[in-house]
C-alpha cells in the first residue's frame, strides 16, 4: 500500500457500473464485497478496488480522511 495508491482512492472516480462517477473511497462496502466475491477487474481500477475493499473490511477507512483535504 503506497501513499500514491491511497491518494488515488480519494481522487479517482469509478469509471463504470451502478456507481459510475463516485469516488472509489466512497463506494459502499456491499459493492466492494461483491467485487471481492466475483473478481476484481484487471488493471489499476481492480487494484484500487481491492485496496479499498481491504480498508473497508478492516475498518480502516478513517485513514483516508486526511487525504481528502489534499485533493488535486
Amino acid at each position: 500500500m503506497s501513499p500514491e495508491a491511497l491518494q488515488l482512492l480519494v481522487t479517482r472516480e469509478m469509471p463504470f457500473g451502478k456507481y459510475k462517477g463516485r469516488l472509489i473511497a466512497d463506494l459502499p462496502g456491499n459493492y466492494l464485497n461483491w467485487f471481492a466475491r466475483e473478481g476484481f477487474p484487471p488493471g489499476e481500477i481492480g487494484r484500487l478496488l481491492a485496496l479499498m475493499h481491504e480498508l473497508d473490511h478492516n475498518g480502516l477507512t478513517a485513514l483516508l480522511e486526511p487525504l481528502r483535504g489534499r485533493r488535486k
